[in-house]
């Protein structure tokens, strides 16, 4: 190993799968005024070399010596100290604006970007993210989701371990090892994203099944429907909080609240010591009730990204991140996600928003999960195409499907096509990929 002494100011990069070294890694870069990278451990050379170099890490932590390095020192994590050194180096005092983590974005519109987060960020979502889903010492959060994302990083680690609570590294997620952990361990609750709601509530009923120490979950990253989420809490007797945020808000700026008024089908109000509000199409602050863009202010807010000036001169705009969401809030302050203005279809000039196609589609009982995209159209330009997941008791035929959906849409949101699919596409961090399935539909215009 080419040795390198980490110092105030320098990077480290992290691949590892969920494992507490990891955690012990990103805590010991810290504690001498380094900052760390979590890479993805499952990324090819490619992919892992250009964030090693985007980020400038100094040091690259691997399961193996032959993983991927970028050319950059590497310490295998099995050579890592078991023991204390006789002459300990003292810990850095770390200021709040320092660089904590840099967080890449799945890079579905072009290369990742580094999100620069700093100790204030986090130290700041921890706490509001506590305070709002009512987190104590005596809770025990069971970390299922990858700690390269910042959910995980950030409500699933810091979030308990703020105030003095107990977490558990079981390793890489899988149903069913989930059900044995919970039985085994007693957690009190867990952070998830809809997909593995959806593979929780497909498994076969099952009465050994003791999910009695969890007093809530969260779910975030993308969004769930009511239908999924009804049938996620009926089965298995927990609350369950629906959230929303960005890497670039530091994980989360709503949720609903666990003890509280809960509005199933939005994401909650803003958390505690953040401010969301709806942007109009002129740049105005639109009224209650009026669909526009998402914004949210707070110290949850990313410095920016890392070496682009530009792109983070776009997303933050006198102190407001811009989501690239759409949204709405009621007269309470709970947001409701319209859909990403990205995944926005306009079909012959109308304007379709996909999430209303897939609620719609959730409605069935046979469905699972639905992801609806636009296909390019000679004609119309875009038109909507729809992708159904069905549970594995309720099979459903595409003819069906499109029989309720009409019922329920106007003709112009109708999908020109639905195919029952055994699995979505999903990026790395288990949001549904959409900009592959557009691209994968490019080459194929529909008629």
């Amino acid at each position: 190993m080419r040795l390198t002494r980490i110092g105030l100011g320098d990077v480290v990069a992290v691949m590892l799968p969920n494992r507490v070294e990891l955690l012990i890694a990103i805590m010991a870069a810290w504690r001498i005024g380094a900052a760390a990278t979590p890479i993805n451990p499952m990324f090819t050379a490619n992919e892992a070399d250009y964030q090693i170099a985007d980020s400038g890490a100094e040091l690259v932590i691997t399961a193996t010596a032959d993983a991927p390095s970028g050319g950059r020192a590497v310490l295998v994590v099995d050579d890592l100290a078991t023991a204390p050194p006789t002459d300990p180096r003292p810990g850095i005092d770390v200021a709040a604006d320092d660089l904590a983590l840099l967080i890449y974005t799945s890079g579905s519109t072009g290369r990742p970007k580094g999100v620069m987060l700093t100790h204030a960020n986090l130290q700041f979502m921890a706490s509001s993210m506590g305070k709002n889903i009512g987190v104590t010492g005596a809770d025990h959060c069971l970390l299922i989701l990858p700690l390269f994302h910042v959910n995980a990083i950030c409500v699933s680690v810091l979030t308990p371990l703020l105030v003095g609570g107990q977490v558990s590294v079981t390793g890489k997620f899988s149903v069913s090892r989930f059900f044995d952990d919970v039985a085994r361990l007693r957690p009190t609750y867990f952070s998830a994203v809809p997909a593995i709601y959806a593979m929780l509530t497909s498994q076969p009923e099952d009465s050994s099944i003791d999910t009695s120490s969890l007093r809530f979950a969260v779910c975030g990253a993308a969004p769930i429907s009511k239908e999924l989420l009804d049938r996620a809490e009926q089965r298995f007797g927990f609350v369950i909080v629906e959230g929303y945020g960005l890497t670039e808000g530091t994980c989360a700026s709503a949720c609903n609240p666990v003890d509280g008024v809960r509005k199933l089908g939005t994401v909650g109000p803003a958390l505690p010591g953040q401010q969301i509000a709806i942007l109009a199409e002129d740049g105005t602050f639109a009224p209650v009730g009026t669909a526009g863009e998402v914004v949210i202010k707070g110290d949850n807010v990313m410095r920016g990204y890392l070496g682009k000036p530009e792109e983070t001169a776009k997303t933050v705009r006198d102190g407001w991140l811009h989501t690239g969401d759409v949204g709405v809030l009621d007269e309470d302050g709970y947001l409701t996600l319209v859909d990403r203005i990205k995944d926005m279809i306009i079909r012959g000039g109308e304007n379709i928003y996909p999430k209303e196609i897939e609620n719609s589609l959730a409605t069935h009982p046979s469905v699972l999960e639905a992801a609806v995209i636009g296909a390019p159209h000679q004609v119309y330009g875009e038109v909507p195409v729809a992708y159904v997941v069905a549970y594995p008791d309720a099979p459903v035929t595409e003819d069906e499907l499109l029989e309720h959906v009409t019922a329920l849409l106007t003709r112009v949101k109708v999908p020109v096509a639905i195919y029952v699919v055994d699995a979505l596409p999903r990026n790395p961090v288990g949001k549904i990929d959409k900009p592959g399935m557009r691209r994968a539909l490019s080459a194929t215009p529909a008629h």
